[in-house]
């Protein structure tokens, strides 16, 4: 097997491919992967975008890791990860469409 660059990079193109498919697991292990520093780096802003989606679709764990981070961010970084998660909606509903 690869490194652990390779298969960390594997898991999370397999994981971003479940989450395009509205996989509420997937959405929430992206969100443990930004928030840990699991095989990327630690971005709280893409954290939340990715519990705010996994809780959207039912992920109450993710109802949860999404309130705790947002302790650690600000007003404006929360807007920004709001904003992120409309626009992955608004884009795998058109590739759902087309």
């Amino acid at each position: 097997m690869g490194n652990s660059y390779e298969s960390s990079a594997f898991l999370m193109e397999s994981r971003l491919a479940d989450a395009a498919r509205g996989c509420a697991e997937a959405l929430y292990d992206l969100g443990m992967a930004y928030s840990t520093g699991g095989g990327v780096e630690i971005d709280l802003i893409e954290a939340h975008k990715w519990f705010n989606l996994a809780a959207l679709n039912g992920s109450e764990a993710a109802m949860m890791c999404r309130a705790d981070i947002s302790d650690d961010m600000t007003a404006r970084e929360i807007a920004e990860a709001q904003r992120q998660a409309r626009a992955w909606l608004q884009h795998t509903d058109q590739r759902r469409a087309a």
